[in-house]
């Protein structure tokens, strides 16, 4: 299930990582990409990013938390880690000013009010984007989304590996989550079995009372390849992304008068994604791959 760090149902969804047909399927297909275990690129290769003159900057206060891993977390020596971690001192190196550079620990709620009072100077902890967000501060551009996929139990017997397998299988979802909306809209005719949590989502379909769940990849991945799983299932189909369901993925958040920063920050961002250093740190927290 993804759950919102804020008022959107969008982001808060590792805190527990490690467990954790009306119309036809081919009008969905756009929505839909091969799996793979490559970070896909959202920058245009044409577009090119002005990288601004940050001679004048002082220094580069990075803002995060320790409660959202493998995104930011403590590690057991006590330091703070995480992909949003490493990649902001990666987005440090890229604009040559590593030695300007900290990141900081601090309480998720603290965070837009430490962000206001210019007691940092960029978020990177997993913020959900919002219209109200927007209105007060600077975003910059998205370096990951999160999408949903489908995992099926390997003892029903499905007659093909799409979506379209699924026709008269039931297939469980999440009670008032993003991802039961997501199914019917774009899935109307598929079963659907609302389950009141996660754990009885899966509980259900490692017992094989379903035959496929609906939910977040990032969470089906780690709880697929761990024991939890006994080996009962294996991902299937997608990933599906979807704006409207599930927001603009995972953006950091600036101060309104920072617009330059801002852009500084998309360009190391386009240049890490092109020159193949994003997809280095997605592998390291990700290997089992979300796409």
């Amino acid at each position: 299930m993804i759950e919102s760090r804020q008022a959107s149902p969008t982001l808060r969804v590792f805190l527990a990582v490690g467990l954790f047909l009306a119309a036809p399927f081919s009008s969905f297909a756009a929505f839909a990409q091969q799996a793979a275990p490559s970070l896909p690129l959202l920058f245009d290769a044409r577009e090119r990013l002005a990288r601004p003159d940050l001679s004048s900057l002082v220094r580069l206060r990075f803002l995060t938390s320790v409660d959202f891993p493998p995104f930011n977390f403590t590690d057991q020596n006590g330091k703070l880690a995480g992909f949003n971690v490493d990649l902001a001192r990666e987005i440090c190196s890229e604009l040559e000013i590593s030695d300007k550079c900290q990141i900081q620990a601090i309480p998720f709620a603290d965070l837009k009010d430490a962000l206001a009072a210019s007691q940092g100077d960029a978020v990177i902890a997993g913020l959900a984007v919002t219209p109200e967000l927007r209105r007060q501060f600077l975003f910059s551009r998205p370096y990951l989304m999160l999408p949903a996929r489908f995992v099926r139990n390997l003892g029903a017997p499905l007659d093909g590996k799409t979506a379209a397998a699924l026709s008269n299988h039931p297939v469980g979802v999440v009670k008032g989550t993003v991802h039961e909306a997501m199914l019917a809209a774009f899935f109307p005719a598929l079963k659907a079995q609302a389950f009141d949590t996660k754990d009885a989502l899966l509980a259900a379909l490692k017992e094989r009372k379903i035959d496929a769940a609906f939910a977040d990849a990032l969470q089906l991945s780690f709880w697929v390849s761990s024991p939890a799983s006994d080996k009962c299932c294996a991902l299937l189909d997608g990933p599906y992304l979807s704006e409207q369901f599930l927001g603009e993925g995972m953006t950091i958040m600036l101060r309104q008068k920072d617009s330059v920063l801002t852009s500084a920050i998309d360009h190391a961002l386009a240049t890490l994604s092109r020159n193949g250093r994003l997809q280095e740190i997605y592998l390291r927290y990700f290997p089992y791959g979300l796409y």
